[in-house]
Parts: C-alpha cells; structure tokens; sequence
C-alpha cells in the first residue's frame, strides 16, 4: 500500500525504473490484429481437427495474458463478439463452428467476465426466439458443447429482459392446427429448470437466467410462485450424501440466492419465510461440500436483507463521504455553523421479525465455519444484516461476535470474528464505545498461535486480525482511535517483527501502513516504515535480529517488545523461533538494560525450572544471551558484570544444570534440547565473565560438556551437528575463563587430566565421539597447549590415518584436520622456539605430512565419496597452515612441501565433483596470490598468474565445467603439475555427469591438438599418462575412469603421430597395461572399457596390432554373455572402421559374416567353434584350453592372458 496516491505536483508522475510492485506491465491490447485474423479463420479452419485446436489454443493464449488487466479489452469487445455472433446466427454455419465460436466467446467472458460481456449481446424482440431455438439442438448430457449452452443462457438472460409482455410474442397459440405451441414464458422457465440441475458450468448461467427471468413484472405474478415451489421440492428431495444430490442443490441454491438478490422486497417477502424453513431444514452446515455451505449462507443473508426494510441505520459511524465534493461541502457548513446533531430515526415504525435471529444465528454459526469461503461469506452477510438492524440489536450481534473470541473457541472462529469484526468497521457499524472491547480482543487475536501436531494454526487469524487494523485505520477519525495508539502500534509492530509467518508480517506492515498515513499518531511511525517495508519484513531473521533492534530504539516500543518475547515467544514450539527470540532479547536488553536485569532475567531464571519442555528450553537460551548481552554493556564502563546481577540472579544462573541434572532432564528426547541449550549457556556465562572461577559448578559443567561430546552418536543426526559445535563452543569459552588461576599460569594437574582425557576419547570406538573431541582439543587455548602440543598433534594425528577397522570414519579424520589448524593458529609460530610449544622448524614438516596424506583419502560408503569430507578439511587445513607460515615465518615452507600442497590442490580442481573443485580452485588462487608477502617456492608462478590472473579470481565459477576445465588444463603444459592434473582430468573425462565428462574431455582434447607437432611434448604427455595407469593399476577409482578417457582420446586420434612407428613405445607400454588391468577382472564396466581400449589400438600397426587382436579374440569367449555380445559389438565396428588393414581383402566378408551371425551369447562350446574361425580368418593362433593344478581341463581362456610370441 502506498502512502499516498496523489500524483507529484507537477502534474506527471516521474516513471520509476525499477518499480517491483508497479501492477499491470501492459498498456493496451497489442494483439488485436492478430485476434481478428484468428477469428476470421474459424470458418476455415473448423473442419480441421489440429488447426482447429491450434487456433484455439493460440487465442486462449493470447486472453490469458490479460487475466489480470481485463479492461484492456473494453474497446475491442464489440467487434470481436460481432465476428463471432455473424457465425451463430448465419444458418449455414455447420454445428461445429457454431460450437468453435461459442468457445471463444466463452474464453473471452471468463477474462472478462460476464457481468461486463452480458450487455453486448443483442437483446431486442427479434433476437428473442432465433435464440430458444438454438436451445433445440442442444445435448444437455454432452460434455464436448457446454461451452455453447452456457453463453445460450447467458444470452437468453439478456433477451429476457425487454420492456414487453412476453405474452405478445406468442401469438394465437390454440387456433394453430395440431398440438398447441408452449408459451415463450413457459419455454424460457422450461429451459431454465433443466439447467439448473445439470453437472456442467450451465449450472451457473441457468441461476443467472432464472435472477433475471423470474424477477420480471409480468412473470413474476404468474410463475414465480410455482418456481418456489418446484425449487423448495427439489431442495426437500435432494440430499448432499450423493453426487446428483449436490448437483442440484449447488443449483437450485444459486438460483434462489440470486431471485432474493435481484428481486423486489416485496415481491420476495411473502416467500421468505417459507425459503428460510426450508433452508434450515436441509441442515446444509452438516455437509462436507464447501459449495453448498457457502450458498446455504449466502441464501441466509438475502433472506435476512429481505425481512428487513432497505434503509440505512442513521445510527452507523460514519467518516466524511465518498464524495470529495460532499466532504468539502461538510468542511465549509462546519467552520461557517455549528450543525445539530441527528436525531436517531425512529425504530419504533416496525418490528423486526422473529425470523432475522435465526438468519443471524446462521451466519454466526458460518463464522465458524471449516473453509475461509464459507466465513467470508458470512461475515459479510453480518455486515449487510447488522447495517439494517435498529442499533440495540446491532450492538447484540456484536456482542454475540465477540464470543467468537474465545480461547474455547477454534481458530476458525478466531478466524471468521476477525473478518466479521473488519466488515463491520468498513461499514461503520461498530460504534466508537465498542472499541475498548475489540481492541483487546484484536491484540489477542495478533498473537494467536495454536500448536497442532508437528505445526501450528493460527496465521490466517493474525492475518485477519492485520486486516482489521487495516479497516479500523479507514473507518474511524483519528480522535476515537486515539486512545489505543499506544495498544494498536506496539501490536502491529511486534507482529510486524516478531511473527512466524511472512504473510502476517507483511500484512502487519501493511496495516500500520496505513495506520501512519490516515491515523497520523502513531509513534515514529515514518521512521518505522522506511525500515519496516514489505521487502525488509521478509527475511525472518533480519527481523528478528536487526529491524527489532532498530525499532525497540524508540521507547514507546521497547518494553512491549521485550514483554512479548518474553511471555510468547521463547516458549513457542518452533525451535528455530525460540533460538531467535533469545537472541533478540539480547540484542534489545542493550535497550533497557535496567528493566532487563531487574524483571525479566528474574522471570527467565523461574521458567528454567517449567515442566514444559519448549519454556525451558527457551528461558535457558534466554538468560545466556541476556546475561551476554549485560556484560557486552557493563564492560563498556569497564564494570563487571555483577553491577546489573545481583547475587540471587547469580545463584539462579548457577543452578540451572543442577536443577536439571537431579530431575534427570538430560535424557530422553527432550535431553537434547537441553544439552544444546545449557551448553550455550555454558559458554555465554564464560564470556560474561560470570564470577564462578573455583566453584563445583565448573566441574559440573565440564561434566556435562565430557558427557555430550561421549554421547554424540545416540543424538539425533538433525540436532547432532549443533549440539556438537555448542559442546565445543562451551567448551573453548569454559577453559579460556576458569581453568586459568592466575595471568599466564594455569593448575597443571586440572589441564593434565582435561587433555589427557580429551586425547583418549579420540580411540574411542564411536566416531561421533572422536569428532567431538577432536574439535573440542582444537578450541583450546593457547595456556592449555603450551608444554602438550606435541602429545596433542600427535593424538590428532592417529585419528587421520585410515585404519581397517575405522576406514569408514571420515568425519573423525574431517574434524581432526580441522583441530589440527586451529591447534597451530592457537599457538603461533616460531622458527626457533620449542616443539612444545609452536609450530617451528621441528614440527612444521609433520604437520604438513599429516595432511597432505589425507589429500589421497577416497573413502567410499553407502553415502558415496565420503573422503571428500576429508580432503575438502586438508585443502582448508593446509591454506590456513600455509598462510600462517607465509605471513609469519615464510622460510619454515620448503620448495618441495610447496610444491606438493600447489600439486595436491591442482588435482582436486580437475576433478569430477564440483563442490570440491570450486573449493581446490579458492584454496588455489588464494595460495597463488597471496601477498602479505607472497609464499616462496611457487613453481611456474609467472605461467600460472597468467593462467589465473587476479582479475578474474572473484568472477571465475569453479562450480561451472564449462569455466573450470579450460583453465585448469592449461596447467598440463607446466610440468610440475602436469602429472597431478592428469590424474584428475581423467577421473573427470571418465565419470558419469554429462557435463563434466563434455567439458573436461573437450578441453583435453583441444591442448592435445594443440600440441600433436611437438613430438617432445606429445612425449612428455604420453608419458605422463602412462604413469598415471600404471601407478593406480587396479585401482578402480582411477583405472576405469580412465580407460574411458583413452578410448574418447584414441577416437579423437590424440595418439595419430604415434601410429606411423611400428610398435612404438606408447603403443606396447599401454597394451601391457591394459591386458593387466582386466585380467582376471569380473567387472563388467572394467571389462567394457578394456574393450574400447583394445578397439581403439587397433589402429597402432606392428605387432602391438596382433596382441590386441588376440585380447579381443579371447574375450569372445569370456563367461559373461554380455561381455561377449560387447566385445562382438565393437570388433565389427573396428572391421568396418579399418577393414582390410585388419583383416586382409579376402578375410573381410567372411569376418564381418562370423562377427554379424554368430549368437554370441549362445553356449561357450559353439562360441569357441567361431571364435577359433575368427582365429584362423585373421591369422591369429587358437587359444588352448589349460588344466589347473591338473584337474580335468577347463576353460579359462578369459582369464589367463597367454603371452603371444
């Protein structure tokens, strides 16, 4: 909402560029030549099926895009209908375009409307039975035309209405000969009964049609009558438990709803009555159907307008006039004379019937009702009502109202007051004394949260309650609301800041709003909405946190805002709720910190002890933020925090775990909470610098601290990670404040026994244990580690190593490597000093052993590539350890432990999982580029700063293939990195994403291209890839992958120079390398790939040629018959790739027929029959079957591998 809609002073509004709430984006109908070509073609095109659905669609379309600006269409309206209806009354159009342009008119008026598109039809006299006629042809039960029966009745509606006599269109109707001809009022009723009991949207036209038919002078006395009467026997006969009942009664209803509507007070009153009983009688509140429930109150409503006269009560509220001339008119009298008041008319001149209290008993019953639709429609019904009642009876059904709010009462009660409530304001029906009562009421309802299984109910009633404050603001002059300012802004405000629900949030914003902007008192209130917006109220958090702040500020709100969190919102039953409320009550305590400290930290104190498990939690979050936040404001005068706790408050914070611990509330699920919870306490009351230091209370809550770091593995895994950080946190702060005795000293036993523990709980045989312990001897303090850091890095490093027994803990090693850098940022470095004591000379190369080892951890589980984890710690590890000695003591880096850290990552940032490669490649240009000074030994530093400029450090996306892999390959030209950065590239050339495999092979083939005339590089290159395979021989991570990557390089013809040397080097290294990785393998991917390998050798010519024939020939007859049918697949793709240079000119058709025919997956006995032809085709000796341990013979011709001489 805006604050004011008035245009600038100088008369043109200045367009706003960016405007994100600027309503409709379209300025005119820009497709009207399109939609007249589109409507000229329909007698074209309806005779073909797909181009009539085509035209169909494309012009539905093209009105769907105005559904939200309709008027744009008004100009063209008439032109468009005129198209269609040339083609309706044009009696030769064939049924089918009849039908095509009553779907167009039809999609026209559902964007319109049809309200808007109802006066455009033709309605004179001659118009009136062209269209009953139409109604002959037409199926009530098919489902394909109801379009055409809808806008029939829609048009019948309107031609009802001439200012004739229907009578005169009939004629004689009983000289004619044969049976005599029903009267034009008798068809009409006719047509208008049947469709309002049909299935389709007719039904909705067909009432539309009766509110007008029926409601005319000259039908009204003859048939109106009886049409009540059939409609009250189709209602008594009619029963919502069956489809066809609540068909009909969804019609009927409609149509009774509209007479009452439409019809004259007279007309209708003598039938109300009986209407009413019969509508009570149908019990319709008891049905499921929403539709039904609505109609039924909507039906009331006009029932009750209708017993009561059409005059407005003179007693109503009222502000000013509609009219802007008439309020200037008032002004002027008003400064010029002193006006009398009204006297109130007189209510004696008629009594209200008795039939209005069970109207109003049915829309008070409506507000309760389960769907917002049916209590939308019944509040509206009591606003109609009430604005007709004398003003005691009006003042009743408020007060009836108001029991709606009652916390006996459901949200839908809550819910349906409320819009009751904002109906009445709108309409000034709720006089000024009732505003002390609704107030109170509203304030309620703008907090009501109810908890209901796993969520809550209540929003749509706080957003209710928003909107009535919207109203309120409208209705009343700034003087009556005056005296609840105070209430009404510090409500809107909290629920503006403070509420669960974004949509309540921006309707508080938007209600105090309009508050400011008519009201005019409210406190600060431009100051407010300039922080406040409906942009800013959307991110809960930033609420919460700062605009809370911000607001609290001023002090009309700050203790309403504090009260609030304290009484609503650290109990509530979200636990993200409460740990926000806490901390906002932190951050407001530097507000008022007196009144904090002197009334709410008590409060808090007496609610840790609740029996509910979401106040205690909350209060205990609560009384660490706020006893923080005291001593962030005490230090500033440089106090303690003892000059706002006194000492009861100082025994209530000391024995909030005791109280807890003898209760036993550690335990069950609820002991998760409150372990999280006090361990957050723990370490707010350490930096508070509670005085405790020597008290039992410490070993207690190292107790409790020990206990949860030991029991990690039975927490749940959705609170596991928080309750450990919050154990470490507590943790670190309680060591660092009441362990050390004195400046620089500490009592050696105490630290002795605390690290000695810590250290052996790394063994321990759960790995939640090791990671908690692991990260809580990372937080240490310096004091601490001095003279046991030796024994602690040591402790640290056992955990990384994989063990079998323990291979699958990798989120031990992960926090290991992390402690381990905080362990040496803690104690610094010092080239010369002791072991001990910091990181130097003695114990650097260690530290950095330990975690580049880790740099090679693949671990995998059922979760996947969980050694990720680990390396993704060792980057973080090593950068932080690396900068630490480069800004300090840069000579403790040596060039080989350089170069191996820059290597390390480089293979990281080429390979296949993004999260990882966008992590290596920070690690790398923050390493590359680091300046404070530069690190020594980077090898190529020059090539990779140009590779890497600094300038593209913050653009560049390591997460996109598409940017990552073009660079990162360039480094195979520096050889430092080339074989690391190999290994990688084919991990990520061999995978499984489509995108990364596309992008690394692209960009690994476009450097070998670019190298193929430089025989030494290509060499170089070669070689390189040869160690690669063979250093990770059967090692299926590696080897798979990259035996994909040699067949996608062999078909691009990477290796093309190698093939002009007979038996070349490259060519009888890799063969040897191949045969020995699918030896004897059962994996059928392994197999596979081998297969495209020993394919693409092919083309090397010499002997190298025949022994990959031979390796092929052999795994024809592997046991696997999908191995075989693979093998069979790729060699005839081989043979027709390189034909007669394989197999000789006179071999080749009989190869290709073997290959082609041959059932490869047939019985070993007959595969090896054409298996040994295929050997004498292509001149290759026949395997020989071989016995093992000399057993009857068998075939392992697929596993033994003989050397081919």
């Amino acid at each position: 909402m805006a604050l004011s809609d008035e245009p600038t002073a100088g008369g043109q509004e200045e367009p706003e560029e960016d405007a994100l709430a600027c309503g409709g984006a379209l300025e005119s109908f820009g497709e009207s030549a399109e939609t007249r070509e589109l409507l000229g073609r329909l007698r074209d095109v309806h005779g073909d099926p797909a181009a009539r659905e085509v035209t169909l669609e494309r012009f539905r379309v093209i009105m769907d895009k105005y559904q939200e600006q309709p008027h744009l269409l008004d100009p063209h309206l008439e032109w468009m209908m005129n198209l269609l209806l040339d083609i309706v009354q044009d009696k030769g159009s064939p049924p089918p375009l009849v039908h095509l342009a009553f779907k167009c008119l039809y999609i026209i008026t559902k964007v319109r409307g049809y309200k808007i598109f109802l006066r455009l039809f033709p309605h004179e006299v001659a118009d009136v039975q062209p269209v009953l006629d139409m109604f002959a042809n037409q199926n009530p039960k098919d489902h394909e035309t109801w379009e055409t029966r809808y806008m029939l009745l829609l048009w019948l509606s309107v031609t009802c209405l001439i200012p004739f006599d229907l009578s005169r269109l009939d004629g004689n109707l009983t000289t004619q000969l044969g049976p005599a001809r029903m009267s034009i009022m008798d068809r009409i009723l006719q047509i208008s009964e049947s469709y309002l009991v049909v299935s389709d949207k007719a039904r909705d036209a067909a009432a539309v049609l009766v509110s007008k038919f029926i409601t005319r002078p000259d039908v009204k006395q003859k048939k109106m009558a009886a049409f009540l009467d059939w409609t009250l026997r189709m209602l008594a006969h009619s029963s919502f438990q069956t489809i066809e009942g609540i068909i009909t009664m969804d019609g009927v209803l409609q149509a009774l709803a509209q007479i009452f509507k439409h019809g004259k007070r007279d007309d209708c009153l003598p039938y109300a009555s009986t209407v009413l009983k019969c509508l009570s009688d149908c019990r319709l509140a008891e049905s499921n159907q929403t539709v039904l429930r609505k109609l039924g109150v909507k039906l009331a409503q006009r029932l009750g307008l209708t017993f009561l006269k059409p005059k407005v009560a003179k007693w109503r509220y009222q502000r000013g006039h509609r009219s802007l001339a008439a309020n200037l008119t008032l002004l002027a009298q008003r400064q010029s004379e002193q006006i009398p008041e009204e006297t109130p008319d007189s209510e004696e001149d008629y009594d209200v019937p008795e039939e209005v209290e069970s109207v109003i008993e049915q829309l008070l019953a409506g507000l309760k009702d389960k769907d917002t639709i049916v209590r939308w429609s019944a509040a509206k019904g009591i606003g109609r009502v009430a604005g007709r009642l004398p003003q005691d009876l009006a003042d009743d059904v408020v007060g009836s109202m108001l029991d709606c709010f009652s916390f006996q009462e459901t949200d839908t009660a809550w819910h349906g007051g409320c819009l009751a409530l904002a109906e009445l304001g709108r309409r000034g029906l709720l006089l000024p004394a009732r505003l002390t009562d609704v107030v109170s009421v509203i304030q309620r309802a703008l907090t009501y949260d109810e908890k209901r299984g796993a969520c809550s109910v209540g929003a749509n009633v706080r957003d209710a309650a928003c909107y009535v404050c919207w109203a309120f603001a409208r209705a009343y002059e700034p003087t009556e609301l005056r005296p609840f300012v105070a209430e009404i802004s510090s409500a809107l405000v909290i629920a503006t800041v403070f509420d669960r629900d974004v949509n309540c949030r921006r309707a508080a914003s938007a209600a105090f709003q309009e508050n400011v902007g008519r009201q005019g008192a409210f406190p600060h209130g431009i100051d407010i909405l300039t922080t406040a917006d409906y942009f800013a109220v959307g991110n809960r958090s930033t609420c919460f946190l700062v605009i809370s702040v911000f607001i609290a500020g001023f002090p009309e709100y700050t203790q309403p805002m504090i009260d609030h969190l304290v009484s609503l919102k650290i109990n509530h039953w979200d636990r993200v709720i409460r740990e926000l409320s806490a901390r906002a009550l932190g951050n407001l305590a530097r507000c008022a910190p007196e009144y904090c400290a002197a009334h709410v930290l008590p409060k808090l104190l007496s609610l840790t002890g609740s029996s509910d498990l979401h106040t205690r939690h909350g209060a205990i979050l609560a009384c660490g933020e706020l006893t923080l936040a005291l001593h962030s404001l005490a230090a500033q005068d440089s106090r303690p925090v003892t000059y706002y706790l006194d000492e009861k408050a100082l025994e209530g914070l000391k024995q909030i775990h005791q109280q807890l611990y003898n209760h036993q509330l550690y335990r069950g699920l609820g002991g998760e909470l409150m372990r999280q919870a006090v361990c957050v306490l723990i370490e707010s009351l350490s930096l508070s610098k509670v005085p405790f230091k020597g008290d039992a209370i410490i070993d207690g809550w190292q107790w409790l601290i020990s206990d949860t770091l030991r029991s990690l593995h039975l927490v749940s895994s959705s609170s596991r990670q928080q309750i450990k950080e919050a154990a470490v946190s507590a943790s670190a702060a309680l060591c660092s404040e009441y362990y050390l005795e004195e400046p620089g000293a500490a009592g050696p036993a105490a630290l002795d026994a605390l690290t000695q523990q810590y250290l052996t709980e790394l063994q321990s045989p759960e790995e939640m244990t090791r990671c908690g312990f692991a990260l809580a001897l990372g937080a240490l303090p310096s004091f601490f580690l001095k003279g046991r850091l030796q024994q602690v890095l040591a402790g640290l490093r056992a955990t990384t190593r994989i063990d079998p027994q323990d291979a699958s803990f990798a989120e031990a090693r992960r926090d290991s490597l992390r402690a381990i850098a905080r362990v040496c940022q803690t104690v610094g470095v010092n080239a010369e000093g002791s072991p001990d004591e910091v990181v130097c000379e003695v114990n650097a190369p260690q530290i950095y052993s330990t975690l580049l080892s880790c740099m090679s951890d693949y671990t995998t589980d059922s979760r996947g590539d969980v050694g990720a984890w680990v390396r993704e710690a060792a980057m973080t590890s090593l950068m932080e350890l690396t900068l630490l000695l480069g800004s300090s003591w840069p000579q403790l880096i040596r060039a080989d432990i350089c170069e191996q850290v820059l290597c390390c990552v480089a293979q990281q940032a080429s390979e296949k999982i993004d999260r990882v490669r966008a992590h290596a490649g920070h690690v790398l240009l923050t390493l590359l580029h680091f300046d404070n000074p530069p690190l020594p030994h980077v090898p190529h530093r020059e090539a990779l700063e140009q590779i890497f400029p600094r300038s593209d450090v913050a653009t560049m996306n390591w997460n996109a293939p598409s940017q990552a892999f073009p660079r990162i390959t360039q480094l195979l030209g520096l050889p430092t990195f080339r074989y690391h950065v190999l290994l990688g590239l084919a991990v990520s050339a061999g995978g499984l994403t489509e995108s990364t495999v596309r992008y690394s092979t692209q960009s690994l083939c476009e450097y070998t291209r670019g190298i193929q005339k430089d025989l030494q590089a290509m060499a170089s290159f070669s070689r390189a890839l040869l160690q690669v395979f063979e250093d990770n021989l059967l090692n299926n991570r590696v080897s798979v992958p990259l035996l994909r990557t040699l067949d996608q390089m062999l078909a691009t013809g990477v290796f093309d120079v190698f093939t002009e040397e007979e038996d070349h080097p490259f060519a009888v290294k890799l063969l040897v390398l191949c045969k020995e990785e699918v030896k004897k393998s059962k994996d059928p991917q392994k197999l596979r790939a081998g297969i495209a390998v020993f394919c693409g050798m092919i083309q090397f010519p010499g002997d190298v040629r025949k022994n990959v024939l031979l390796q092929l020939l052999l795994l024809l007859c592997h046991p696997f018959p999908t191995i075989r049918n693979t093998t069979a697949s790729h060699v005839y793709e081989m043979v027709l790739t390189y034909g007669e240079e394989v197999t000789g000119a006179e071999a080749l058709d009989e190869v290709m027929a073997v290959l082609g025919d041959t059932a490869w997956d047939a019985e070993l006995p007959l595969v090896r029959e054409q298996r040994n032809r295929l050997c004498d085709l292509l001149q290759v000796p026949r395997p020989q079957l071989v016995s093992k341990f000399g057993e009857v013979p068998v075939d392992t011709e697929s596993f033994l591998i003989p050397v081919c001489r």
